[in-house]
């Protein structure tokens, strides 16, 4: 394959090849919004496992904001880049002003998606981090990161798309990678999707409203709201 038609084909393909891990009654599926909750709702419908949420934001560099410099997670979690930080001479005090922005911001999300649902145990669980694609894999890691500050069992990064650099340097700080599509020319994640729109906050709520109410009705408004769209900036890390 050498793209997606959108994020529920990306899905079903990223279920398919963690099949190995389905029906495990450990199992816990998270999605990191926007788009990688789409893609988790297929997936952890697929393996018959809950799916919750992980809110990550990335640190954008002031100036290019899509080049990530690092990221924060929900429960306080920060990964920097350093090789970015250095190279454009990235002061401490502007890196705290933009995680403290990018923190206020996943603190924001949270009341959107959770409201006042606690977080999933996670202690001794395998838990699978979905997103809808990686690019240098910034804000994979703080999630990753944030989930091991509840000791789960095993931790596994699920994306349909990421390149291998990127892979390889997540397989050091996880149980497992799982990435059917690893292009030699990455360039955005939206490249290897024929329809990326953007995704809303009100788009996550009502997945995950259906997900947690309504179980299996999530994936058909998941295709309902992959509309045709294109030259979307991919959102990946």
């Amino acid at each position: 394959m050498d793209y997606y038609k959108d994020r529920v084909e990306a899905g079903r393909v990223l279920a398919e090849a963690l099949k190995r891990y389905a029906r495990r009654s450990d199992l816990l599926v998270l999605g990191l919004p926007r788009g990688g909750v789409p893609v988790a709702v297929v997936v952890a419908e697929a393996l018959g496992a809950p799916l919750d949420v992980l809110v990550v934001k990335k640190l954008g560099v002031p100036g290019f904001e899509e080049l990530a410099m690092g990221a924060v997670a929900t429960g306080g979690a920060r990964v920097l880049n350093e090789e970015v930080v250095q190279e454009l001479g990235v002061s401490q005090q502007v890196i705290e002003r933009v995680a403290q922005q990018a923190t206020q911001e996943v603190q924001r999300r949270e009341r959107v998606f959770r409201g006042e649902r606690p977080l999933p145990e996670m202690q001794g669980r395998c838990v699978i981090l979905v997103d809808d694609g990686l690019a240098t894999g910034s804000t994979m890691q703080a999630a990753v990161s944030a989930v091991r500050q509840h000791r789960p069992g095993q931790v596994v990064v699920a994306v349909p798309v990421a390149p291998q650099q990127t892979v390889e340097s997540l397989r050091a700080t996880v149980d497992d990678v799982v990435c059917p599509l690893t292009p030699e020319s990455f360039g955005a994640v939206s490249q290897w999707y024929l329809e990326f729109p953007q995704v809303a906050d009100e788009e996550v709520r009502d997945l995950l409203a259906r997900a947690w109410g309504e179980g299996s009705k999530a994936v058909g408004q998941a295709k309902r709201d992959s509309r045709p769209s294109r030259g979307v900036p991919g959102h990946g890390g």
